[in-house]
């Protein structure tokens, strides 16, 4: 008996040893304290340079007007910024950009249009050319940046060189900009409203040009994302068999492949690349107290969840970006029917 038993030992230590040791799981999402704000809150823009340094924009309730609101992320907190110009004034704060070492932020303020620039002295401001009737989105690299909007005269498109601005000229049958970004000066995207539908448009330095994406029919575009690689992303949806579908393509400007992740209907307007190279966006929830976030990678779609909130009724995402080897998202959460209050929440790091 003594023997077996020993045999049996034996054979239980050399099972163990060739049992790899386990791996830890990934880190979860977790949450990060926001200072308050004067609700309702509008949740804007957030950008990250890396896990040290993220703007997140927005605007909030100051009695009838609104007042636009500025947070920093230093890499372990969330903190006001008050200094930039306008901060106490009437107005909303958009799209937030990294063009070399400074922070570019599309800044409306009493109907007029200007570009707040903070590099390592200070803030400063870019006034726009013109005063738009609506400012509907604006994007900046280095040596160029955009500004598309309405006045009365009909679309605008407005180009900064690096030294003053200009109005730029669009395919015919354009009515209307939706959005527009940009990886270099001589590379930006648009998607447009047209008399023929949606379309994609490119601009290579010279003009811009119908980019002939082939759109699933009936579609719209929610947003593209042009990365480094020369791989640009596009996301939308589309009304098909009765329901609205969310699609992805990805291509290099000539040839595109679309899929259909399960993701419903969720708008793409919040998609990024995150650092594993994968898809993230914010999906609707199916939990009131929790969020909820879609990684698609090729052909696999899996899901994860914010943190639990027990007062919280709706917690929404709004807006996520890439900081370094994490995640971080910024939007809003309802608490029992409160108006909404500002929420972060972070993956890995």
């Amino acid at each position: 008996m003594n023997g077996l038993r020993a045999v049996i030992v034996c054979l239980v230590v050399a099972c163990a040893t060739l049992v790899p040791p386990a791996v830890a799981a990934p880190p979860g999402w977790s949450a990060s304290e926001v200072p308050a704000a004067a609700p309702p809150v509008y949740v804007d823009d957030l950008a990250a340079r890396g896990p040290g340094e993220a703007w997140a924009t927005g605007s909030e309730q100051a009695g009838d007007e609104r007042r636009p609101l500025l947070y920093r992320w230093d890499g372990t907190a969330w903190s006001r910024d008050t200094t930039f110009p306008g901060a106490a004034g009437q107005g909303r704060l958009g799209r937030a950009q990294f063009v070399g070492e400074e922070v570019w932020i599309f800044h409306e303020h009493q109907g007029a249009g200007e570009i707040l620039r903070r590099s390592a002295e200070g803030w400063s401001t870019v006034p726009l050319p013109d005063t738009l009737w609506t400012y509907q989105d604006f994007t900046a690299v280095p040596g160029a940046a955009w500004v598309v909007g309405e006045d009365d005269t009909g679309l605008k498109v407005l180009h900064h060189d690096g030294s003053g601005w200009s109005a730029q000229s669009v395919p015919d049958g354009v009515v209307f900009l939706m959005g527009i970004t940009a990886r270099t000066a001589t590379d930006a995207w648009a998607w447009a409203d047209t008399t023929t539908g949606t379309t994609v448009l490119h601009w290579d330095g010279t003009a811009w040009r119908d980019a002939k994406v082939p759109l699933p029919p009936d579609s719209n575009v929610h947003t593209i994302l042009p990365e480094p690689s020369g791989r640009v992303t596009i996301g939308g949806s589309r009304y098909t068999d009765g329901m609205v579908r969310t699609y992805l393509m990805t291509g290099n400007g000539r040839t595109w492949h679309t899929g259909h992740p399960p993701l419903g209907g969720t708008s793409a307007d919040a998609m990024v690349r995150g650092p594993d190279g994968a898809l993230w966006l914010p999906v609707i929830s199916d939990r009131a107290f929790q969020s909820k976030y879609a990684r698609v990678k090729g052909s696999r779609t899996t899901f994860s969840y914010g943190p639990e909130r027990p007062d919280a009724i709706d917690v929404t995402p709004r807006v996520l970006a890439t900081a370094g080897s994490s995640l971080m998202s910024f939007g809003t959460a309802e608490i029992y029917g409160s108006k909404p209050n500002l929420m972060s929440e972070r993956l890995g790091g």
